[in-house]
């Protein structure tokens, strides 16, 4: 049964924090713990998660602020789930970031946390909300308020994360969904494929493949793939439904073809980038960038930008599988980033510009700036379209055109609404310097010089126009995102994320953005206290006050104790 959590909001009067002093306690709530109190554990919407509970009468849940919380830590701190547990039980700052002022409160076994990642796991598969991801956003987005940042300039980049699996070859893959399949089978269906299974059961499907080093593997191909053949069609009836078949299923339709002669393995430049990588993470996907191969996801994240903030904020994070193009994440991100924060211009480099792309930008009135192209650049020595001023509608469809040299005409459309063509008049072009290097041609009926284009190619123009002036502003807005990105992966050495599976790799990743938002909005407040005036008269006042019932409080604690411990000797005795 669902409970929210409003014991932190009311503390007792007295704690274990009675035993610090006055300069630990202030430099306690200062610090990180302080901060994630205040700006993530109190703006957290419990209720949000109560989808996950039964209505029945029954036993409260656990606080849902202090599971997501712990996850929260986990990841940016990087640590294991028994570091994590430790923490909670141990650690004063953990507890205090949690609501917690005594030592012993809130405990719980550290399977509760399983338990409430599974529950968010069905939930999100069941009906594809990432209650998380939810959470995160309103979380931020109330942070943006409250510090009353400018979200309209926002910079995006994507890096690669890779899932927690093996480094497998296509034979050892085989011979491991093989193995997972027998061990399904009911005892008298494995009895029954004994002889089949045998050769493959041996010993682990690592062993399998050591074992054949310097041997040629096509007749093990051939021979698996006749198997998991057989396999599919005598097993469909019973096991059809089952995630172990369908994964032979699907390894099987990746991996072989069926010829006129029998089952054929595929040649390795056939096998898709999308194809199974393990059977333990089937959303993982491959990728090779640079000299690096990844077996993994993307992860795509996007911070403000604004160069009047006093600090930026990570405002979404993205993942998916790591063959998912740039392009494909701008357009799925860019409805909810205008709906939340308004952006009207967006910096990224090169992979984000595309045609596919460039409709979305226009419907949500979002000038896309890259800082760098793919492809050949124009040559020097000849104009190009990028020298024309090009004017636009709001649906992106040139409406006038005004040449290196001032002359400006109206566009009109072509054979279809994608081709656009420019009549510039032959007066005024005579005279022209810039004649022999003019990507315009010459008609002949009336020597007016034609220049054709399509929208495509406009896209292409307006875009390096805003990517020069860019660079002659002399303000880097994009370089920065790298950094963000490199402090959220810190806590996963080398690109390597604990843990595997799409939903799990994607609640590290806004985990460890959340920690980063923390850290940058505790360093603003730090040194913001710094600078700060010498505080009123009242404003000393109540800090004195403050000072002095806290002193009170302690020493009444302390002429207690004696009390309290006659009083346990007394009932010892009895």
């Amino acid at each position: 049964m669902f409970r929210k959590n409003a014991q932190h909001l009311q503390q007792h009067l007295f704690s274990d924090l009675d035993g610090l002093s006055e300069k630990q306690r202030a430099r306690l709530d200062e610090s990180w713990a302080g901060t994630f109190y205040r700006q993530f554990f109190c703006r957290l919407d419990e209720t949000a998660f109560a989808v996950l509970y039964s209505d029945e009468a029954s036993r409260p849940n656990i606080p849902v602020n202090v599971l997501v919380g712990l996850e929260t830590l986990k990841s940016g701190f990087g640590w294991s789930d028994a570091e994590m547990y430790d923490a909670f039980i141990f650690d004063l700052q953990v507890r205090y970031a949690l609501g917690y002022r005594n030592l012993g409160d809130g405990e719980f076994e550290l399977r509760t946390t399983y338990h409430f990642r599974q529950r968010l796991s069905d939930h999100m598969q069941t009906t594809g909300v990432n209650l998380l991801d939810q959470a995160f956003a309103k979380i931020t987005d109330e942070q943006i308020q409250s510090f009353q940042l400018k979200t309209g300039r926002l910079r995006m980049d994507s890096t690669q994360i890779a899932s927690n699996i093996r480094q497998m070859t296509r034979l050892q893959l085989l011979v491991e969904v093989l193995q997972r399949v027998q061990r399904v089978l009911s005892a008298a269906e494995q009895a029954a494929y004994g002889e089949v299974f045998a050769p493959y059961l041996k010993g682990s499907s690592g062993q399998y493949v050591y074992h054949l080093k310097g041997e040629d593997t096509t007749s093990h191909f051939q021979q698996i793939g006749a198997l998991m053949l057989r396999l599919l069609t005598e097993l469909a009836s019973t096991y059809a439904d089952h995630p172990v078949y369908q994964m032979l299923q699907r390894v099987f339709a990746e991996q072989f073809t069926l010829t006129a002669s029998g089952v054929q393995a595929k040649p390795g430049s056939e096998i898709s980038a999308s194809s199974l990588r393990s059977p333990d993470d089937p959303e993982a996907s491959y990728r090779r960038k640079g000299q690096r191969e990844y077996q993994g996801y993307v992860a795509n994240v996007t911070e403000t930008c604004d160069a009047e903030n006093p600090f930026q904020l990570v405002v979404q994070v993205q993942t998916a599988p790591n063959t998912t193009q740039d392009t494909t994440l701008l357009a799925q991100a860019l409805p909810q980033l205008k709906a939340r924060t308004g952006v009207h211009t967006l910096y990224n480099d090169a992979a984000y510009c595309g045609p596919t792309v460039d409709p979305v930008l226009r419907e949500h009135q979002v000038e896309q700036v890259p800082t760098a192209f793919v492809g050949k650049p124009p040559n020097p020595n000849k104009l190009s379209l990028t020298d024309f001023q090009v004017e636009t509608s709001p649906t992106g469809q040139p409406q006038h055109i005004a040449c290196p040299n001032g002359q400006s005409v109206p566009v009109e459309t072509g054979r279809t609404a994608a081709h656009c063509l420019a009549r510039f008049k032959h007066s005024h072009c005579e005279g022209c310097a810039l004649q022999t290097s003019c990507p315009t041609r010459v008609r002949k009926r009336d020597l007016q010089r034609t220049l054709r284009f399509s929208t495509a190619q406009a896209d292409v123009a307006l875009r390096r126009q805003r990517s020069a002036a860019y660079h002659q502003d002399g303000m880097n807005y994009r370089v920065a995102i790298e950094a963000a990105i490199g402090a959220i992966k810190r806590p996963f050495s080398n690109d390597q994320s604990p843990v595997r599976g799409r939903f799990r790799v994607g609640t590290m990743m806004f985990a460890a953005a959340v920690m980063l938002n923390i850290r940058r909005i505790q360093r603003f407040l730090a040194a913001a206290a710094k600078t700060e005036p010498s505080a009123s008269s009242s404003g000393n006042l109540n800090q004195h006050l403050a000072s002095f019932l806290s002193a009170l409080a302690a020493r009444f604690h302390r002429c207690l104790w004696p009390v309290d411990r006659l009083r346990t000797a007394a009932t010892l005795k009895c």
